[in-house]
């Protein structure tokens, strides 16, 4: 039986670039190829498709410089012929790459008269290891819609939802799913001078007030990941720091949310459906253990206890909770990932209050995919391997 042909996607224009290129490393050293033809595709952070780049197989957080796609002296460019659907994928030259690796200078691919473009072969299967906007929040499953290209993961509607915080809250909240209570701040409205910036803070710190949210509340990106732009605020009515988190919640995405910090576990638990053929799957729930909360109590899982700080926290799968809590948990997770319509694969995070009632937090529909992330550890713990996970996965858009 031929093999068949798995293009594994990363990188990406989100800040999730490097997360995405440790989460293809350890796709591509896991992914059984006795079984499938793999193509590694590279999209630079400027949104240039390359093959032949530097092999991501090599790639890891341990060094202080993050991993990153760019274009190298045996680049070649990928273009896409969206007619051709899965035959649609084609080679450029290396010539055809213009200007460098800045993601403001470069250039996309342009093909000159005198250049050609060879077929890179049908494609049987895509893998988008992608996280964050331009990967993960329906774009690059839209466009391969359009090519009636296979693809492991969510749809378009719950990449899109579920990339986006607050509709993400919305839909969950309507299906009568519990989750934290919140605002949404447009801060495309902030003024530019410092006493309008005053008097913005000073009318969300009302509507905070309106909305009965408690201390401390948490700033957040509406659509980015893996902790960036977020900022705990404590301090009740503090104007300039919450303005501040709020400036810095808005480099990652106009639309921001201010979150009522829940008192609780957090509770993380996979959940597979590799085709529309089988029943959902829900791992055993983890919980991330911050190691440094004794310490510190004012700690939070930020990008660096999550990927930098190997003694900052580990993972516990099952987390020690009462069975029927667990049970909750998972089955809370299924309702989730259907309220949303989800499919392949998703890791649904929720709040485990003191006195056990369960929230969800947020939906990740490509969460971190490394031999040691959570998605894959509590599969492992369940009973599925990281290999098999991945065979799974695939051979369920296959199908």
């Amino acid at each position: 039986m031929p093999k068949k042909r798995i293009v594994v996607l990363y990188g990406g224009r989100a800040d999730e670039h490097p997360i995405s290129c440790v989460s293809a490393s350890g796709v591509l050293n896991a992914i059984d190829t006795n079984r499938f033809d793999v193509v590694t595709v590279g999209i630079t952070r400027s949104g240039q498709w390359i093959i032949n780049g530097e092999d991501p197989r090599g790639w890891s957080l341990d060094d202080e410089s993050l991993p990153s796609v760019e274009i190298t002296e045996n680049s070649q460019p990928i273009l896409l012929d969206v007619a051709r659907g899965a035959d649609g994928f084609m080679v450029g030259e290396h010539s055809d790459l213009i200007g460098n690796n800045d993601a403001e200078t470069t250039s996309f691919p342009t093909l000159s008269s005198q250049n050609k473009v060879t077929p890179l072969g049908h494609v049987d299967a895509v893998f988008p290891v992608l996280h964050g906007p331009f990967g993960e929040d329906g774009t690059v499953q839209g466009l391969l819609e359009m090519m009636d290209v296979p693809y492991v993961g969510c749809g378009v509607f719950a990449s899109a939802a579920c990339m986006d915080k607050h509709f993400t809250k919305v839909l969950l909240r309507a299906s009568g799913i519990g989750v934290a209570p919140w605002i949404t701040v447009d801060t495309r409205e902030i003024p530019n001078t410092d006493q309008g910036k005053k008097q913005f803070a000073q009318q969300v710190l009302a509507n905070i007030a309106d909305a009965h949210l408690h201390y401390p509340l948490f700033v957040k990106p509406s659509r980015a990941g893996s902790s960036f732009g977020v900022t705990k605020i404590e301090h009740v009515g503090d104007a300039a720091e919450l303005m501040s988190a709020l400036l810095e919640a808005s480099t990652h995405d106009w639309r921001v949310l201010v979150e009522e910090g829940i008192s609780g576990r957090e509770i993380e638990c996979a959940v597979l459906k590799p085709s529309a053929l089988d029943p959902v799957s829900t791992s055993l729930p983890g919980e991330v253990v911050l190691d440094s909360r004794e310490e510190d109590n004012e700690s939070f899982y930020d990008f660096d206890s999550k990927y930098r700080d190997a003694e900052a926290s580990h993972v516990e799968v099952p987390a020690h909770l009462p069975a029927d809590t667990l049970q909750q948990v998972r089955d809370l997770a299924a309702h989730a990932f259907a309220a949303v319509d989800g499919k392949g694969l998703s890791r649904v995070d929720t709040f485990v209050s003191d006195d056990g009632e369960v929230m969800v937090n947020e939906i990740n529909t490509m969460p971190g995919f490394t031999p040691i992330s959570m998605y894959s550890k509590a599969w492992d713990a369940t009973g599925v391997s990281y290999t098999e996970l991945i065979t799974k996965l695939i051979e369920g858009v296959l199908r």
